[in-house]
């Protein structure tokens, strides 16, 4: 027999038997919690928003007041030729 074949019988076999009971609350306490996982994640993504767009902020306040892109002041002057 082969291993196809094998695991077919084994599906088909756990597919004819009885199945076990639920208990009572099960249902109600599986919704609950995936409804305070589903809160927590909600709550978590939002936290995540919120800290991107302060660094965002953070980042676009720094750059008007710093101006990186400008070249810093020449340390020296140029030196004075004919004089």
């Amino acid at each position: 027999m082969s291993g196809v074949r094998r695991n077919e019988d084994e599906v088909r076999r756990m597919l004819e038997t009885a199945r076990p009971q639920v208990p009572a609350g099960l249902p109600a306490r599986a919704a609950r919690r995936g409804a305070r996982l589903l809160r927590r994640r909600r709550v978590l993504r939002r936290l995540w928003l919120v800290a991107a767009g302060a660094v965002v902020v953070a980042f676009t306040v720094w750059a008007v007041m710093v101006q990186p892109w400008q070249a810093p002041p020449a340390g020296t002057t140029p030196p004075l030729d004919g004089w």
